[in-house]
Parts: C-alpha cells; structure tokens; sequence
C-alpha cells in the first residue's frame, strides 16, 4: 500500500511541476485551465443510514449530517473528448447511528449501536473528464457544445482522522482521536487477524457532471463525485467488539486511556438507559467487513480558461459561443 500511495504522490506532483512549465506560455497553450469547487459532501459506511437493511450509495445517505467540500483543481485539455484534471479538496464527513428513524426493522441494530464520527477529508486525485458528445460536432476543431454532459474517472490519495465524543464524568463532551484506541482491537497481539488500519488511503474517484460554457474562457459545471475507496475505517468501525479487559490488558489497569477505549468502543450503553445489551458485547457484529466505505461530493465547478489570443484553439480570446453541429 505505501509503495503504491507513493507512486501515486510522485505522479501528482509531477504534473503539479508540469502546470508551471506551461503556464510560462499560457498565450500558445491555451488548453490549459483552472478552477474552483464546492458543494455538499456525505458519507455512505457503516454508521447511521435509513431504515431496513444498511445498503451502499444513495439508499443509506443521511441528508441531515450533510457537510461540505471545497477545492481547487487545474486542468489540461488535449481535445474536445477528453480533460485532465488534478484536484485537491477538503471537508468533512459524519456519522451518527443515534439520528437513525427507528421502524422496527433491521435499523434497529444500528441504532441500539449507537456510535458516532466525524472525520476532516484532504484529497488530491487526477481524473479523466470523457465528452461523449463531441463525437457529434460536425467539425470538433471549430464547434463546441455550450451545454456537454461528461463522465469523470481517476486515482488519488486521501487523508483521514475519525474522532467522537468522550463523555467525562462530569458530564461534558471532548472530541477523541479513535485510531490510537484500538477500538476492535486492531494491533493487539491477541487479534492478529486485525490489523492497525493507515490514515492515508488510495480512492476511485468517478461520477457524471454536465458543464456549461458561458464564453469561451469561462464555464460551470454541476457534477456528482463518489469515492470508491480500499477502507473500512473512516468511521473507524468494521469488525466486532472484544472485551474491557483487552483495553486494560493493552494500556494498562489503570490507564485513563483504557476507560476512554471502553466507553469509545461500546457507546450502546448510553441509547440503553446505562445498560449494555447482551447482542452487542465481546465478539458480537459491530460492523460489516466486507463493505468498504465510501463518501461522494455534489459540486458546483467553476472553470477559467488559461491563454489569449489563439486561432489554433477553440477558446481563442473574442471568439463566439457556437450551437452545437449535429450530424444525421
């Protein structure tokens, strides 16, 4: 996993290296552009979702923890198919099983789980932008669409911090780092099938977006983004519970970290009026290990073409916004 992270570090920055270069001739190169995003952002794992089974994608998205994503991207346009862009974004995502509308289904489970996250994201992804419609202009060189639907498709690297909340004894509330407790156990010699999970993750980006050109140096575009990634730990639930004793055993009897692990890693007491409940102690489902977590993004992106006067490419400084030319 570090080998490929690397590779995929190395490759980002040299086209970052590669965009200053050109930009030294944005006159001649005006294929090449900038801008800028934002909009909300949602978690899709383990924690919270809607009633029935827990299921992946829109089925499970909980409008109500909506958080939002903004960023900025460049980009390099080598023909009217197809766009490079390398962007870098930041945000956050939540999850809580407590907001949870209980209907006597298998939602209940979670709910009586009663865990909660939040998780600051930084990314940074290279994707491909397809124009399927461009193969219809009669003349792709001179013709451009002001309205074009695309598919986005990339690589990229992502960074993550699941923390929630400590109940202290008098009552007040500490947001806590939960990868150091060990949670499930993760690096403890008595479970050597869970393995410490790594903060900085690879991610798929893909999605579909549609893009508006107001003139020939500036566009919008609305598009949506999800994140297929290799994780189960955003949210920093997987596996299943072990024992309190394993977190003395690991930290110590009287470390003050075992008492937050224990309270961390079974939070059902405080949804069960002080009370553990027998389904969800040691060695019960506390997660589903075989769906792997994933968060998406609804952007408005702004773009800006780079460059002036050029007769070579279509975004030439003074030109028109054509209809598109379709070909029967």
């Amino acid at each position: 996993m570090k080998t490929m992270l690397n590779r995929v570090l190395k490759a980002l920055c040299l086209l970052v290296l590669s965009f200053f270069l050109l930009t030294g001739k944005t006159q001649a190169q005006s294929n090449l552009e900038y801008g800028f995003t934002y909009g909300p952002s949602n978690f899709l794992g383990d924690l919270g979702g809607n009633s029935g089974k827990g299921a992946t994608f829109l089925k499970d998205n909980m409008v109500s923890l909506t958080r939002f994503m903004t960023g900025m991207y460049i980009g390099y346009r080598p023909s009217e198919f197809i766009n490079f862009r390398l962007a870098i974004n930041v945000g956050k995502v939540e999850g809580a099983d407590s907001l949870i509308q209980g209907n006597g289904g298998y939602e209940e489970a979670r709910k009586a789980r009663n865990q909660h996250f939040r998780s600051p994201i930084t990314e940074a992804y290279l994707a491909a932008e397809i124009f399927p419609t461009a193969l219809f202009e009669y003349e792709p060189e001179d013709v451009m669409h002001k309205i074009r639907p695309y598919g986005v498709l990339g690589i990229g690297v992502f960074h993550f911090n699941p923390q929630a909340q400590y109940i202290n004894k008098d009552g007040s509330k500490t947001w806590v780092d939960l990868k150091p407790l060990r949670t499930e156990g993760q690096g403890m010699p008595q479970y050597p099938n869970k393995k410490e999970y790594s903060l900085t993750q690879l991610n798929i980006p893909y999605g579909v977006g549609v893009k508006y050109f107001i003139n020939q140096n500036l566009a919008v575009s609305f598009e949506i983004v999800n994140r297929k990634t290799f994780t189960d730990y955003i949210d920093d639930v997987s596996t299943t519970y072990i024992s309190n004793q394993d977190f003395y055993n690991y930290f110590g009897q009287n470390n003050p970290t075992a008492e937050v692990a224990i309270q961390m890693a079974n939070k059902a007491a405080f949804a069960n009026g002080g009370n553990y409940r027998p389904f969800l102690g040691a060695g019960s489902i506390r997660g589903t290990a075989t769906n792997n977590d994933a968060y998406y993004s609804s952007n408005v992106k702004l773009t800006i073409r780079l460059g002036g006067e050029n007769e070579d490419y279509i975004y030439r400084k003074g030109g028109d916004v054509k209809c598109p030319i379709i070909r029967f």
